[in-house]
Parts: C-alpha cells; sequence; structure tokens
C-alpha cells in the first residue's frame, strides 16, 4: 500500500505561520527542545524561534525549564495536547520522505566514541 502525503502547505496556513507550524512539528517529533536548536534545524532566526516557543507556552501549550544554560520546552500534559499530538503525529507521518529526512530524522546525540 503507498503511503499518504500531503503539503505542508494548509498545516502552515492553520497554523498562522510557518514557524509556529514548525516548532509544533518539531516538538512533536523530538519531544522536547529548544530555540537555537529549532532555528538552526529550520533555518529561522532564533528570535521567530523563541517567539514561537514563549507564544506555546503562554497560551498553555508548552513547559519549560532550565537545562544548563539553555531552556529545554516541552508539551504540556493535557487533554487539549494530547489531541493536538495525536494530529500532529499523523500529519508527520504523512509528510514527504525528503521533508521528513531533512528535518525530521537527524541525529540529536553525537555517535560513541568506540561506535563504528
Amino acid at each position: 500500500m503507498d503511503r499518504l502525503e500531503i503539503s505542508e502547505t494548509p498545516l502552515i496556513g492553520l497554523f498562522g505561520s510557518k514557524a509556529a507550524y514548525q516548532t509544533l512539528m518539531y516538538l512533536e517529533n523530538y519531544d522536547n527542545g529548544y530555540a537555537s536548536e529549532i532555528s538552526r534545524t529550520f533555518g529561522m532566526s532564533l528570535n521567530q524561534a523563541q517567539a514561537q516557543l514563549k507564544k506555546f507556552e503562554q497560551v498553555g501549550l508548552f513547559v519549560s525549564r532550565p537545562v544548563g544554560a539553555t531552556r529545554m520546552f516541552y508539551f504540556k500534559k493535557g487533554p487539549i495536547t494530547k489531541e493536538l499530538r495525536k494530529f500532529l503525529r499523523t500529519m508527520l507521518n504523512a509528510l514527504p520522505e525528503d521533508t521528513l529526512q531533512k528535518y525530521y530524522r537527524q541525529r540529536r546525540r553525537p555517535r560513541r566514541y568506540d561506535k563504528r
């Protein structure tokens, strides 16, 4: 059976901006994230990433905590975020393969020193 693929354009419109859409999809895919990591992944400005994270935290979708000198963001547990995450996961699984490879299949930890 062929995999269903969707366009990102309606999702960008649904969430109001490309930065908002990418921030939500990033956190759904990786479970957590911080502004510089998100901005680097998508080539957006650090200010854009910080503004989106702050906005989603203010409306109650994200929570954050300091990790060293960085502020790490996560989805807040609750019925709204539970359903939102189901939707985001469905959309993530339907993105074109080249988009998945480019943005959502990155190594987030360095390889072990002795691994070949």
